[in-house]
């Protein structure tokens, strides 16, 4: 078990090389099948190997890089943004299946992107959580450029790349200095050591900005309705299931934990920079016309809700805001692959032009539905239970911010229903096609599925939470800066 994550690490780069020298089509899809399930099961089977009633990183490997030592770990918390990850890259090579244009290079990109995505949910050292949290831009920048379905792909692919990165140049700056004052940039080591008050608060807002530009935050977010817009589905769906959790996951893992008086300190900013956010954004998205960007500022105003969680400092807030984060990544992505399943049979995401859904694809509204109750967050969905536990937790810290978050989903509730109501209800707009076939009813009704169970069941996910986030209260000592 010493190298069972390397392993699983390694598996999307077999696939990558498999596929590359390759020709035959189907040869090419059954490689990409079997690969993307076995990475998905052996992360399943580190999952019930996992031991919940520890609060250490378990699966500790250590690797040589150019004389620099990396190691690897995973705790409660990366455990289930790696199972996010090699769960929905299955589903995105499926949703791909029939598409015969590009679907070498498609799907060489995505393990790549996987493989960078599982060696940052890995990694305990700081320089190689900056290198695969810059190298996802790369693959992502590809797939939008390359497959995109607008003419503004190319302008879309370089905002969200420029956007993204400029914000981790002073983040590179930072880790250097740390570097050199502590001569260490391991994790572990890391937490112990305490930094001056000052220069915790200037390497504080160096990550800052990067992560925010991740969230993305207000204001940089102008990147993201943009790239969804262009981005082909398979790319929504992993920019919005899993691209956007780097940033609330880097906050996590290291910004509170490393620099815990410079977070303290900077609380009100964040809650007002967040608080805009969701406002903000909210509002912005009922005045849409295009049903991704609509998904895409909807994204926006609920990872700011969880930014505002996470800066509480409360167990159940923390709790929620990472159930939260894997709520949104199944729900949003469901979303995605319902609007690419629409726009393949009528080739336009213009709300105008959708009516009478319901009379002509009655499987796809019924599973649009189950999607559209979850993301304003409908009891018995997950996003219920995500939000709920944020707003318990925010309210004892805020009461005035809580006001905020819910206005959010107020707004949440507003827009949700609205598409639903114009795309589904009404007079047929639309001409006579088929409901789903048996590949896309598999991924919305899989999805469905696991909104709704982990809506009623969440203790799977919890149980498995609460000792990373007690050992991350522990590690800050809040209670020594209230």
């Amino acid at each position: 078990m010493n190298f069972i994550l390397s392993s699983l690490i390694l598996l999307p780069l077999i696939g990558v090389l498999l596929i590359s020298f390759s020709t035959n089509i189907n040869y090419i899809r059954f490689i990409a099948v079997t690969i993307s399930m076995e990475v998905f099961f052996l992360s399943t089977f580190i999952w019930f190997l996992f031991d919940k009633s520890v609060s250490s990183f378990q699966f500790c490997e250590i690797l040589m890089w150019n004389f620099h030592e990396i190691l690897l770990g995973i705790d409660g918390i990366s455990l289930f943004f790696i199972l996010l990850t090699t769960f929905l890259i299955p589903l995105c090579i499926l949703f791909f299946w029939d598409n015969l244009l590009f679907i070498k290079e498609y799907l060489i990109i995505f393990f790549i992107l996987e493989f960078c995505l599982l060696f940052l949910f890995s990694t305990l050292d700081l320089l190689t959580f900056f290198i695969f949290f810059e190298s996802v831009l790369i693959p992502m920048f590809i797939i939008i450029g390359l497959l995109g379905s607008g003419h503004r792909k190319v302008r879309s692919g370089y905002l969200f790349f420029f956007y993204t990165l400029l914000g981790s140049v002073l983040m590179f700056l930072s880790i250097i200095f740390i570097y050199i004052n502590t001569g260490t940039l391991n994790y572990q080591n890391l937490v112990g050591i305490s930094l001056n008050e000052t220069i915790q608060c200037y390497i504080w807002v160096s990550f800052m900005l990067a992560f925010m530009s991740k969230i993305p935050m207000v204001p940089f977010h102008i990147w993201l309705p943009e790239a969804h817009v262009e981005a082909p589905t398979g790319a929504s769906v992993l920019l919005a299931g899993i691209l956007l959790k780097l940033g609330t996951y880097g906050v996590l893992r290291f910004l509170i934990t490393l620099f815990p008086y410079a977070t303290v300190f900077f609380i009100p900013i964040i809650y007002t920079i967040a608080g805009i956010s969701i406002i903000y954004t909210s509002g912005t998205a009922i005045r849409q016309t295009d049903l991704k960007r609509v998904i895409a500022y909807t994204s926006v105003a609920h990872m700011n809700l969880v930014v505002i969680a996470m800066f509480t400092f409360n167990i159940i807030s923390l709790e929620g805001s990472i159930f939260q984060m894997l709520s949104h990544g199944i729900v949003s992505s469901a979303l995605f692959f319902c609007v690419g399943i629409i726009y393949e049979r009528y080739h336009t995401r213009i709300i105008e032009n959708f009516g009478g859904a319901v009379q002509i694809l009655p499987i796809f509204s019924v599973l649009f539905f189950i999607f559209i109750l979850a993301n304003l967050g409908f009891p018995c969905t997950c996003n219920f239970v995500g939000e709920f536990l944020m707003l318990s937790g925010i309210f004892t810290a805020n009461s005035f911010i809580t006001l905020i978050g819910i206005s959010g989903m107020v707004f949440s509730g507003a827009y949700s229903l609205w598409i639903y109501n114009r795309v589904c209800f009404g007079n047929i707009k639309i001409k006579f096609v088929n409901d789903l076939d048996k590949k896309e009813f598999f991924i919305l009704f899989i999805l469905a599925f696991f909104t709704i169970f982990f809506g009623i069941y969440p203790k799977l996910i919890s149980d498995y939470l609460s000792m990373s986030l007690y050992n991350i209260l522990e590690i800050v000592d809040i209670a020594n800066f209230k």
